[in-house]
């Protein structure tokens, strides 16, 4: 991936419903929790679990072995539709002079 001044418009955003298409995790759904736009990845809740040691801080008084997502290129995540809950791709059409996103299974924005 060549590196841009700009950081590209993905087809996910924080608070989507997501469903896993390849990997260990294949087949899983969750929230996505954030998304890093300059690397295409997305953390998505529950999914891609790494086990990672931490030291004793204030956001980890314990400190030890901690659980925690990893990101995954959003490549790998297709928007579930809300009306009838598959998966679809995801489309941009201008309404009342905005930009919308639109799944194009059942063709109703998001």
């Amino acid at each position: 991936m060549s590196r841009t001044r700009f950081s590209p418009k993905l087809h996910i955003r924080r608070g989507d419903l997501v469903k896993v298409l390849s990997g260990e995790d294949r087949g899983k759904t969750g929230r996505v929790l954030r998304v890093f736009p300059k690397k295409q990845t997305a953390i998505v809740e529950g999914v891609g679990i790494i086990k990672k040691r931490v030291r004793k801080s204030q956001r980890y008084p314990q400190g030890g072995v901690v659980e925690m997502e990893r990101p995954i290129h959003v490549s790998k995540l297709q928007v579930i539709d809300p009306s009838t809950g598959k998966p679809t791709r995801i489309g941009r059409r201008l309404e009342n002079g905005k930009w919308v996103r639109y799944a194009k299974k059942s063709g109703k924005t998001l």
